[in-house]
């Protein structure tokens, strides 16, 4: 460690200069880009007595003769956790602008609210300034992360500008924005003056038996209820309108990735059923990618749905009442289980550098309705594929793709299968409800 590092230590307290340095060495090969100024550049609190370091809270301290510093085993821990984020930057979440979306509640005290950070600064004439031009005081970095360099932006119709970031980012921040409310929250509570003294309680994360990561009684998500059935066979179009409901989401805990704070009220669209509430996160990785009202991208997420995670998703759709009893999916979730599984061996390879790769991008629509399966018949094609831009490879009718869903349910998850059955249709609707067509992304945001 080099000797600017090391200086300003007084019984594990480190100046800011110092624990700057250590911040930028510790995280020099961070999967997570991170930036330089965290602890003097704004949104960082350091009069308010803390810094968030991806999503955890460091305290500063003042020390005598009034200088600020920071505990440094705290750094170290800050920086461990966010080394060991790993990002797929394929794995994109969108993050604005939604349209005719509420605008984000502020909380006295708190000052993160990346989304509105982010948001704001994009829509300004020019979008984001490059670092020599930006204004003094000018936040350039949210939780120690640098977002701008793994911002993507993408055009619709040539015209519609929109904003992605890696979902690992996305979470990180969430839940950056979840600690620091339950900081200032606890600070309140305390009646603390503006340096607080001790330190918070790092959150521990272990893995259950199902290798899922779950948190210690330290995390930001400690104080969060799990969800257990509560909002079940309850319709979205009643509960979305009761006041109140959405502060009863937000004290849940993500029903699928129980990791993060719910922030929405999933509900099939189908059924109109409630699911459950998750966090953003989940949320945009349940949604399927629509190119037009019928026809969809089979991204690579679906890997994890359909694969690393699938008991969690398929409990999850199966929440609703409708998708339980007929032993089936929504309509756009089982064209994307058609195409990424029952037809996975008719997908051309090509040859690389360690065996075959799958060609193209998976797209799948469909004709005719749900309402009427006889008629409903789903295409799966292969877009970009060498030898043909777009390469049909099957025709499957919608109730061949429900009856192999059902084979395949039984085998990959026998206790979801168990849960379901055609017995189960009393005070179901007669019909399924027409699909609707989200396209925008509004329905990203709580209600």
């Amino acid at each position: 460690m080099s000797e600017r590092v090391m200086s300003g230590r007084t019984d594990g307290l480190i100046s800011l200069v110092a624990a700057e340095a250590l911040w930028a060495d510790l995280t020099a090969d961070s999967a997570v880009p991170t930036s330089s100024g965290v602890f003097t550049c704004p949104p960082a609190r350091v009069r308010a007595g803390y810094v968030l370091l991806g999503d955890h809270v460091v305290a500063t301290v003042r020390a005598s003769g009034g200088q600020w510093s920071v505990v440094e085993v705290e750094v170290r821990r800050a920086a461990a956790e966010l080394n060991a984020v790993g990002m797929d930057r394929q794995d994109l979440v969108r993050i604005g602008p939604f349209r005719g979306a509420p605008g984000q509640k502020c909380d006295e005290g708190t000052t993160l609210r990346w989304r509105r950070r982010i948001m704001g600064e994009l829509q300004e004439p020019g979008g984001p300034e490059p670092a020599a031009h930006r204004e003094v005081g000018r936040p350039y970095h949210l939780a120690g992360i640098d977002w701008r360099q793994v911002l993507v932006e993408q055009t619709r119709d040539g015209t519609q500008r929109t904003w992605w970031l890696p979902r690992a980012v996305v979470r990180l921040l969430d839940a950056a924005e979840h600690a620091e409310k339950q900081w200032v929250r606890a600070a309140r509570t305390r009646r603390a003056s503006a340096a607080v003294t001790d330190p918070p309680s790092h959150p521990r994360r272990t893995r259950d038996a199902g290798g899922r990561q779950t948190t210690g009684p330290g995390s930001p998500t400690a104080s969060l209820r799990p969800y257990h059935r509560e909002l079940e066979g309850q319709l979205y179009s009643v509960l979305s309108r009761k006041p109140g409901t959405s502060r009863k989401v937000a004290e849940w805990a993500c029903a699928v990735c129980r990791t993060a704070p719910a922030t929405v009220l999933d509900h099939c669209h189908e059924h109109g059923y409630v699911r459950a509430p998750l966090c953003q996160s989940c949320n945009t990785q349940e949604r399927p990618d629509h190119l037009y009202s019928n026809d969809i991208r089979v991204a690579n997420r679906y890997t994890r749905l359909f694969h690393t995670d699938t008991d969690d998703w398929l409990r999850h759709w199966h929440r609703c009442p409708g998708c339980r009893a007929r032993t089936t999916l929504p309509l756009p979730h089982l064209a994307a289980w058609t195409a990424h599984i029952a037809c996975r061996s008719l997908r051309p390879t090509h040859r690389a550098p360690r065996g075959r790769k799958p060609c193209g991008v998976l797209r799948v629509s469909w004709t005719g309705s749900q309402n009427a399966p006889r008629s409903c018949l789903l295409t799966v094609a292969v877009d970009f594929c060498p030898s043909g831009e777009h390469r049909v490879l099957a025709h499957v009718p919608y109730r061949e793709a429900a009856e192999r869903f059902r084979v395949w349910l039984a085998e990959t998850a026998p206790a979801v299968a168990a849960a379901a059955g055609p017995d189960r249709l009393d005070g179901l609707p007669a019909q399924f409800r027409p699909v609707i067509a989200d396209t925008s992304g509004e329905d990203l945001e709580l209600f």
